[in-house]
């Protein structure tokens, strides 16, 4: 009898993106066809009043591979994300943007990179990384130096919220605290993944204006959040350390 099939899982939290969702979930098919993995996508949506999860029933209602969890009276990015991952099946997650900031053609690269390491991250600053929207991509690379300053790390995008990891070593890290807030989860994430002892390496991606639709992130708004969690995960107890070192 054969071995059994890896099975990755591509966990895409959504809060109206009816216009994005459906395009999205075909390129990761067509991307991902051929592979030796089974895939599945989990949509996670936050009771859009777009009709997102209407979007996605009537174009893959027959379709085994994709699920949608409708969450009623709860939102939050970081919560929907976990949400997802502790509903999927896979032996990998992969967590990506539903926009298309995220391309789905990296997602066979970084599952393979996972043979090698514990964490990939698709980064706008590495070499073959960036952005289309210049004054974001400066005000980005100006704070994750800042986040690279007081937490020590070598890794260079600590926002972009695009990963994978094998799910045994996600939940080593005891990670249900992690995910909590807006983009800050990928903060925490990043550090307690990389103070643990964990592997990690950044792939480069390059984010396009949106084709449809208004970004949900509000940089401005969310860097005093942000900063708060570089100094909490500096200062703050590491009592988690122990957990992830044991994995």
């Amino acid at each position: 009898m054969g071995a059994e099939r890896v099975k990755v899982s591509v966990i895409l939290p959504t809060y109206n993106e009816r216009e994005n969702i459906v395009p999205l979930i075909e390129a990761i098919q067509e991307q991902t066809a051929g592979r030796p993995e089974e895939l599945e996508v989990v949509v996670v949506d936050d009771d859009s009043p777009d009709g997102t999860a209407a979007a996605v029933q009537e174009r893959f209602g027959g379709d085994p591979r994709v699920r949608v969890f409708v969450r009623k009276g709860e939102r939050g990015l970081a919560s929907a994300i976990w949400h997802g991952i502790t509903h999927s099946e896979g032996d990998i997650v992969v967590v990506m943007d539903t926009d298309f900031n995220h391309d789905p053609q990296m997602i066979p690269q970084m599952v393979d990179f996972l043979k090698y390491y514990d964490v990939i991250v698709g980064s706008r600053f590495t070499h073959g990384g960036g952005m289309e929207d210049r004054r974001r991509y400066y005000l980005s690379f100006l704070y994750n130096f800042f986040v690279r300053f007081w937490l020590g790390t070598r890794v260079q995008d600590n926002l972009s919220g695009f990963f994978a990891m094998r799910r045994d070593k996600l939940l080593a890290l005891s990670p249900a605290w992690l995910f909590q807030g807006y983009g800050e989860y990928f903060i925490r994430l990043l550090y307690v993944a990389w103070k643990s002892g964990y592997r990690l390496l950044e792939v480069p991606v390059f984010y396009r204006l949106r084709p449809h639709g208004e970004s949900k992130s509000r940089f401005l708004r969310m860097i005093w959040t942000y900063t708060l969690t570089v100094f909490r995960m500096r200062f703050g107890p590491q009592d988690w350390l122990q957990k992830g070192r044991a994995a």
